[in-house]
């Protein structure tokens, strides 16, 4: 019961840390469209540079692991590949289906719409809908998701690209590391990870909530810690949660529990969801600083 109810929270902060974060980003990536609308539409990616990072990706993969796995697991019991595959698979088609979905409301002007709203009816609306649905109706999970990134169309193709791959590369090295380590090894980043996505989400809605003067002053550190600290945060995550599932699937096994690859993907797909749209945030930082 208590690990069901700690799953549950973190799952909470998660969302609530993602609804923060866009609630922030989907403003500046609509700023940053109207202000420069050639630039945004006419952009396409520079496929030599993806392909750049494509291999840094593959030697940070390869580095990473050779670092955290000094010690390694036996080889996957079937069942256990099994789980954590179709529980990938779940989320892949997840991902895909937001994207898409995504996509369409945003060619259909919702974006425009959603951005016009009050940040907390947005943020309490996608919170609310979103926990509502995620543990049954793993479609309209997606589609609430789809609905609150919408925006981040407004973003240059080629910024969404690149996030985008590095997400790949950060989540697939990451997952490699926790499917392979020794049983059981990531499980004590829980405690950890949920007192990080607690402050994460707190630093996010912090600038909601502050007095103006003090949320001026503030900002900075603040967006530093939802940014760069969310995405510690939440790269961790996809260790633990990576774990968590091998563990969870050696329980349905043994009938402890209900076999269940389409609720474990909701936590992979939050993950790859924050660490995404920081990574877009921080890309769409770095280029308006060039300018």
């Amino acid at each position: 019961m208590f690990s069901r109810t700690t799953q549950i929270f973190q799952r909470t902060a998660k969302q609530s840390s993602l609804l923060s974060i866009l609630s922030n980003a989907g403003k500046q990536s609509r700023r940053q469209f109207t202000t420069a609308p050639a630039l945004q539409s006419g952009a396409k990616p520079d496929y030599m540079r993806l392909g750049g990072s494509a291999l840094a990706i593959g030697g940070t993969i390869l580095g990473t692991h050779l670092f955290l796995n000094r010690e390694t697991r036996d080889s996957l019991a079937p069942y256990e590949s099994a789980y954590l595959n179709e529980t990938f698979m779940y989320t892949g088609a997840g991902l895909a289906l937001t994207a898409a979905v995504a996509k369409g409301l945003h060619n259909s002007g919702w974006s425009v719409r959603l951005m016009q709203m009050n940040p907390w009816v947005v943020l309490g609306g996608g919170l609310v809908g979103s926990i509502a649905l995620k543990h049954t109706f793993w479609g309209g999970f997606q589609l609430m998701q789809a609905a609150t990134l919408a925006p981040l169309f407004f973003m240059n193709p080629a910024i969404l690209a690149r996030a985008g791959l590095y997400t790949v590369g950060i989540v697939g090295s990451l997952s490699y590391i926790g499917a392979t380590a020794k049983t059981d090894k990531y499980l004590y980043l829980g405690g950890p990870l949920l007192a990080g996505v607690t402050v994460v989400a707190l630093a996010g809605l912090a600038p909601m909530v502050l007095p103006a003067r003090i949320a001026a002053r503030a900002l900075a550190p603040l967006e530093a810690i939802s940014l760069y600290g969310g995405l510690a945060v939440f790269s961790g995550f996809v260790l633990y949660d990576t774990t968590a599932i091998l563990k969870r699937g050696r329980m349905a096994q043994a009938g402890m529990i209900p076999r269940d690859p389409c609720k474990e993907s909701i936590s992979l797909e939050l993950d790859c969801i924050n660490i995404f749209v920081r990574l877009v945030a921080i890309l769409g930082g770095q280029q308006n600083r060039r300018k």
